[in-house]
């Protein structure tokens, strides 16, 4: 066996809303290999859902390429929250919903439990994984009734690799309604609905479940002795590097973004979150409950940008802002602080590609600013994920608030390396941070002033001089 076949390796299964991506990374937590593909929503069905089989079998051929590059031990299964499976002995019963679907004629609002109880915040179409169960079981009650499981996205991919099915509790606690974060237990709806027979024993995020099951171990070239790990939401394997007290001592704050751009604030108060705002608590891979606050960033800033983004220059974001124009949001349907209210653009409307780049990082600054603000997030600022492409917004989101040291991570893709966090837990995370000096823009404390304004929002305590 060459050198290369001879190192330990694990895959990541990343899939994330509009993206699926595999990675193999090494031991060291290098990566050897990574294709991607498009997380398609299917409309053939009795409603919009996800593409599980083409994902299955884009999976199986990838790995049987990744087979031919390194000994391959583990897969690790990370998703997208919002999402479940029903399935019985042999696969699913139903289609797995998309959470952006609308699901009219649902009764839910009677038997929902309170915010108080689980800090998961009324949202629209699918978004409270709670609101998708009812409504599947209240329209299609012969199908709900012969599904022996219901699994989290994480789970449903580990469980069609290894034949076992397993709940986890960071899948479990991102705004689905059916968990309380405070007693790191199931919610009352669980009960009140009937589903808990159909909830698999709770493991943490990296149990190993199994091996890979005989035929997927045929069909992908990998050994039959890969392990299968329980998996973990998204959001949360971006935490993972972060969640050593010793190493990241007092309060802190990471900023995941991707399509969503979710604040998650450690140590801040989970009593002043705000139901109305989209503010909520997720439950890390540890147990620990978090303060979170997320808008669809980076669906946002697409539409914003338009179709094919050209970075801008300075003098683009100084233009913006010297003559004030301004978006106020918001730009998606779903989710988010402002969600229902049409977003718009004041002042002259950019015209070139480089000034509608920097309208879009201007928004999502503020925005950003906005949702930091409201959840009291302290400490210095990891940001993870695809924003950190983007030259302008750590150096002006720093400039807004000198109060946090705000870094970028080197890893554009933090899902992945909280993934080989959960297989090789004793090892220290590959790559670095380095730290965004602020951008000094003249008139940029008074643009976010107007931007407040705009909104009949209150100017946050922490702000810039005039």
């Amino acid at each position: 066996m060459s050198t290369q076949m001879s190192m330990d390796a694990l895959i990541v299964l990343d899939i994330g809303k509009t993206n699926a991506k595999l990675a193999l990374i090494d031991a060291a937590g290098r990566v050897l290999a990574e294709q991607r593909r498009p997380n398609t929503v299917l409309t053939d069905g009795p409603y919009p859902h996800l593409d599980t089989e083409g994902l299955w079998q884009w999976l199986l051929a990838t790995c049987r390429a990744f087979a031919q590059q390194a000994a391959v031990s583990a897969i690790v299964p990370v998703t997208h929250g919002a999402t479940a499976a029903l399935v019985d002995g042999k696969g699913l019963v139903l289609p797995v919903l998309d959470y952006e679907a609308q699901l009219p004629g649902v009764d839910y609002a009677g038997v929902r439990p309170s915010f108080d109880e689980t800090r998961s915040p009324s949202l629209p179409a699918g978004l409270n994984l709670g609101r998708q169960l009812a409504w599947l079981q209240q329209t299609f009650p012969g199908d709900f009734s012969r599904a022996r499981h219901i699994l989290m996205y994480p789970q449903y991919w580990a469980w069609r690799l290894c034949g076992a099915a397993s709940s986890e509790a960071t899948s479990l606690g991102c705004h689905t309604d059916l968990w309380n974060p405070h007693t790191q237990q199931y919610s009352s709806l669980v009960e009140r609905m009937g589903w808990r027979r159909l909830m698999p024993p709770l493991a943490p995020a990296w149990t190993s479940l199994g091996t890979l099951l005989p035929e997927v171990a045929d069909a992908t070239g990998l050994p039959r002795g890969c392990q299968v790990l329980s998996g973990i939401h998204d959001s949360n394997a971006s935490l993972m590097r972060y969640l050593s007290q010793d190493a990241h001592p007092g309060p802190r704050t990471v900023l995941s973004t991707g399509t969503w751009m979710i604040a998650a604030a450690f140590g801040a108060p989970l009593d002043q979150l705000r139901e109305d705002a989209d503010m909520l608590a997720n439950t890390n891979a540890v147990g620990q409950p978090v303060a979170c606050m997320r808008f669809m960033g980076g669906r946002e800033f697409g539409e914003l940008a338009g179709p094919a983004p050209q970075v801008c220059n300075v003098e683009d974001i100084e233009r913006l802002v010297a003559q004030g124009t301004m978006a106020l949001p918001c730009f998606a349907a779903t989710g988010g602080p402002f969600a229902g209210r049409s977003g718009s653009i004041e002042g002259l409307v950019p015209g070139t590609p480089g000034e509608r780049y920097a309208l879009a990082t201007l928004y999502c600054v503020l925005m950003t600013d906005y949702c930091l603000d409201a959840l009291q997030a302290a400490g210095p600022l990891a940001v993870e994920g695809s924003f950190t492409a983007n030259p302008w917004f750590g150096p002006l989101l720093a400039a807004l608030r000198p109060q946090q040291a705000v870094s970028y991570s080197d890893d554009a893709s933090g899902t992945t390396c909280g993934g080989w966090m959960l297989r090789y837990r004793d090892g220290v995370p590959p790559g670095s941070s380095t730290l965004m000096p602020p951008r000094a823009v003249a008139g940029l404390a008074a643009y976010r002033r107007r931007w407040h304004e705009a909104l009949a929002l209150t100017e946050p305590a922490a702000s810039l001089p005039a």
